[in-house]
């Protein structure tokens, strides 16, 4: 199951909501306020070691590898 993010504009809360597929262009319930939240575009964090040090750091957010604007990718959508 897919996890999505969620903002709910009556509290200014982001959370994240592990549902099926077929429920992702469904709002999501606040779980503070309990108000229909809205789907928010999720980023994620990749992170990388440094082979001569060994230490662990973030790499920079690439604005745009996918280059089409849709969150596929590398086609694992199926879309």
């Amino acid at each position: 199951m897919p996890l999505y993010e969620y903002h709910c504009k009556p509290c200014k809360r982001r959370f994240e909501l592990l549902r099926p597929m077929e429920f992702s262009d469904r709002p999501g319930s606040c779980p503070s306020c309990s108000k229909p939240a809205i789907r928010v575009l999720s980023v994620f964090a990749a992170f990388r070691k440094d082979a001569s040090t060994g230490e662990s750091s973030a790499l920079p957010a690439a604005g745009g590898g996918c280059g089409g604007g849709d969150s596929c990718c590398g086609g694992s959508c199926g879309a």
